[in-house]
């Protein structure tokens, strides 16, 4: 039995929100949520709030026991970007992304 949460379009870049995820990978939810207070990254918030939702979808729908539970899988893919530009000389623009993410866990009993 398995739980899943999920979140999307979360407005920072997914090459920065995978060096959290890849901290938490395969521990306990226990251990994960302990690792992430410590962790100093804007998107640890994020990954923590992730982590109990799943948790609690597993307690409340699956009738899963929140002593036993992991991360099974926790992965971030990219999300819609927002297209902006910026001015440059000469009446010129230059055109760059602003990246976003979207990051799935799926928690199970061990």
């Amino acid at each position: 039995m398995q739980a899943k949460a999920q979140v999307k379009n979360v407005r920072i870049a997914p090459r920065k929100m995978r060096l959290i995820v890849d901290m938490v990978r395969g521990k306990s939810v226990q251990q994960a949520l302990e690792e992430l207070k410590f962790a100093s990254k804007r998107g640890v918030i994020v990954i923590e709030k992730l982590i109990k939702s799943a948790a609690a979808n597993a307690v409340n729908n699956h009738n899963m026991s929140d002593k036993g539970l992991f991360i099974k899988e926790i992965f971030v893919d990219e999300g819609m970007p927002l297209k902006r530009i910026m001015p440059r000389a000469r009446g010129k623009a230059d055109r760059f992304m602003k990246k976003s993410s979207h990051a799935t866990v799926i928690v199970a009993e061990a």
